[in-house]
Formats: structure tokens, sequence, C-alpha cells
């Protein structure tokens, strides 16, 4: 090994690589395997938005814009969340355009945390938040919802207020990834209480909220726009994961900090990118919709399947994940059971305590493919347990 790796950032020594890709990758040798790993949905981007973005690079939209995002982006954006959601901001001083939601995450946390505070991480949750927490010297507090629903319940964030007295961000993703699990109205605005009453900040993950099914999709920045930062984007939304277009929203003090981050990392989003965008934000507003339905179809497929085969999860009433309890009979190793279920089934899954401790015992499954895969998935994993 060089001499150099102990110049590496002492900062990085508690930096982990991405456990999602990891053991995404430890699984991609298994001939004929269903991968049900990673969210990424199986649409193609609709052709409206490119050839928008084929216009954008006629029309020589090339050069560098805005930090924030050029103002076509800016003002379709603020609408967007306007109209969808009733929620309210100035595109001069309350949003930015980022290279995905990975890249607003990263430059918000950086413009709040300092060494030794705390987020809290409702658990199990999408990985990458550990791991931005750590990079800037703070602390997660990963509070188990699993016996509540997996929701993040007031007095549970109460307790942990309390026992951890530098929280300075709780964490809220609606509809949820791993889970598939949404928050209620109710069950954000008892939320927003307790966020409110100890002066904190939250985050308002909701890159997947036009992908609900059972109830409309709800925003905690309805009662406390004034501490929440709202991440959205369109790579669920709108099949544009590979374009990478994150959405963030919020108090101005807070917004005019995470730029200066961004503008410093990125400098902006591409051009041609943000031309796509406001195609997809104002003529493609309801492009979701479309595969919603469809995505519901499979939900419904993929859970009944899997309580056939003796698999309990809970109902996912938004985004394409199935958080499924592996059966008695298996223990509680997610990572073996997952690893057992490529190599013998030749199913890919992602083991339910890569989001968390409180994932222990569980797998996440994508139904982001065909029906035809998921069909097969089923059959697969059904005999898998059958016969083990």
């Amino acid at each position: 090994m060089s001499k150099l790796i102990n110049k590496i950032s002492d900062r990085m020594s508690n930096v982990k690589p991405d456990v999602l890709l990891g053991f995404s990758d430890s699984i991609s040798d298994v001939e004929g395997l269903i991968p049900l790993t990673i969210g990424e949905p199986d649409f193609n981007t609709p052709d409206h938005i490119k050839e928008a973005a084929i216009a954008a690079i006629n029309n020589n939209h090339s050069h560098y814009t805005d930090s924030r995002g050029v103002k076509e982006l800016r003002d379709a954006a603020v609408k967007f969340l306007a109209d969808k959601y009733d929620l309210h901001y100035d595109s001069e001083t309350q949003f930015i355009a980022t290279v995905g939601v990975t890249e607003a995450l990263f430059i918000t946390f950086g413009a709040l945390l300092n060494p030794g505070d705390g987020v809290v991480v409702p658990s199990p949750a999408f990985s990458p938040y550990f791991n931005n927490v750590e990079f800037f010297g703070a602390h997660s507090v990963e509070v188990d919802t699993s016996d509540d629903g997996f929701v993040l319940t007031p007095e549970k964030l109460e307790a942990a207020i309390k026992e951890h007295p530098t929280i300075k961000i709780v964490i809220i993703n609606t509809p949820n990834n791993p889970t598939g699990v949404s928050y209620t109205s109710e069950q954000l605005k008892g939320l927003a209480d307790v966020i409110e009453k100890h002066d904190l900040v939250c985050f308002s993950d909701e890159i997947y909220s036009e992908l609900t099914y059972d109830q409309e999709h709800e925003s905690i920045a309805k009662f406390i726009p004034e501490r929440t930062i709202v991440f959205n984007g369109l790579s669920k939304s709108h099949a544009m994961t590979g374009w990478r277009v994150g959405l963030v929203y919020g108090p101005e003090e807070i917004i005019h900090t995470a730029r200066s981050i961004h503008e410093y990392t990125a400098t902006s989003l591409p051009g041609v990118v943000q031309y796509a965008a406001v195609e997809a934000l104002t003529n493609g507003k309801d492009d979701g919709i479309e595969m919603r339905k469809v995505y519901e179809k499979r939900r419904n497929l993929l859970r009944q399947g899997l309580a056939d085969a003796g698999i309990e999860s809970p109902n996912p009433s938004g985004a394409f994940y199935i958080f499924g309890k592996i059966p008695e009979k298996f223990g509680d190793d997610d990572f073996e059971f997952c690893r057992r279920v490529a190599r013998e089934a030749k199913v890919g899954t992602m083991p339910g305590s890569a989001f968390g401790k409180s994932g222990k015992g569980y797998f996440r499954l994508s139904y982001a493919t065909s029906e035809d895969n998921l069909n097969e998935a089923v059959k697969r994993i059904a005999k898998f347990v059958e016969d083990n």
C-alpha cells in the first residue's frame, strides 16, 4: 500500500463506502439474476423532455448559468410545489437547483452542521444520510421505528432529544425508502410541534412525493415552513435518475449558505439539463401519474406474492419498495439471507440492516421493474422459502 494512505483526511476515516452499491456489486456476477436491488425506474425519460434537452443544445444553452438555476427553472420549480402541495417559496431567495438530491443533502448538511451536532435519523433510512452526517463531524441519533409502523412518533422524538441535547436536525423521509411508508398530516403535525418546541431544523426528503398510492402526499413544511428544508427532484417522478436534477427549498438564510457550498462544489446544474427540467415541471408536471398507476399494480402483485410465501411487510403507500420481514426459520442475519436468495434463488434484494440497525431481519425489494420479472421473482423466492 502506498505511503500516501497516511495523508488521507482524518475526517474521511469515518465515512464508509455506500453499502447499497457495495452489496449490489457483490451479487452482480450471479448469472440469470433478477435484480430488485437499486431504486432505478425502468421507464425511459418522456420524449417531450428529451426533445427539450435537444432544443437546448441547438439553442446553445451550454454556458455557465446562475448558480441557483436559470430563472425559468426557479420559477417552474416553485410553481410546481405550490400547485401540487400548496407549499410557497420565493424563487429568488429560497430555492436552488442541485446536481441531484445527493448534492442537495450534502450542501445543506454542510450549511448547518458543526462537529458534535446530532441528527435524528428515523431508522430504517436511506443509508447516505448517515455518511453525510459523519462527513461533517456530527453524529446520527438513530431512532428505531419498527414498532410504530415505521413512522417516527413525537414521543420517541422527545425521548431522543432528551437523551441527546446536541440534536440540531430531524430527518423525515416521506414516502420512505426503504419501507414505502408515508406519513399522514396528523403524524407530521405532531412531529412539527416537537421540532418547533425544541428550536430544531427539519430535513424533509420528499423525492417520492409523486409516487403515492393510498393517500395524498403531505409535507411537514405546511406546519413549520420556517424550519423545514424540502428536498425533491425529478429522478423518480420523471424517470430522470441520470439527469441528476435536485430541487431544494427552504428558509432564505439556510439556502444562502448552502448556495455558497454549491458554488464551490458544482457551480451550477448544466444548462441543457435545466431546460429539460423546465419542460418536466411545466408541460410534464403530471408525467408521474401514469407511472404511478403502473407502480401501484406492481406493488399489489409483489406484496401479495410475498404474503402467499409467508413473508410479511408493511403496506407501502408510496415509492416503489417493499420491506419484507425475513421468515423466522432463517434467523435475522439479513446479509446472509440476501446472499442466499441471490445465489440460490437468483433474485437480487437488499439487506435491511444496510438501512440502519432497526432494519435487521428485513430485506428490501424494488418493484421498479417489469411484471414479468416480478412474477418470476416471486416464484423463485417462494420456492426458496419452501425448500429451506
